[in-house]
């Protein structure tokens, strides 16, 4: 689960988990692009199995993000209220905030 606060080389995607009982942070740090998406998607459809699963989205470690990465975290979002649970989003960056602006995810996902 949990790991080092040590920066992550580019290129790649640090997924840190920590929570119980159905209440989980996911923290990201790196890239969410098309190479590292199937690691975000890996951890969300394991803590899907869970009952009604709420999740936080850790955004602030965060350096991009691509459309591969979007689309994993809009089918999280999509996954987890299907199981009654919901999914929000914190601290994203600026630019990463300006992302989610551009596609119109600010009115989709609730951002903190």
């Amino acid at each position: 689960m949990g790991s080092s606060d040590r920066g992550v080389n580019p290129g790649e995607l640090a997924v840190d988990v920590a929570g119980a009982d159905g209440h989980y942070e996911v923290r990201l740090r790196g890239e969410l692009d098309m190479s590292t998406a199937a690691q975000l998607r890996d951890e969300l459809q394991r803590l899907a199995t869970e009952e009604a699963p709420k999740v936080t989205v850790d955004l602030s470690g965060l350096a991009f993000v691509d459309s591969t990465g979007l689309s994993v975290l809009i089918t999280g979002l999509k996954r987890f209220r299907q199981l009654g649970g919901d999914m929000a989003l914190r601290s994203p960056s600026s630019g990463t905030l300006r992302v989610l602006e551009i596609t119109g995810l600010t009115e989709v996902f609730a951002i903190t």
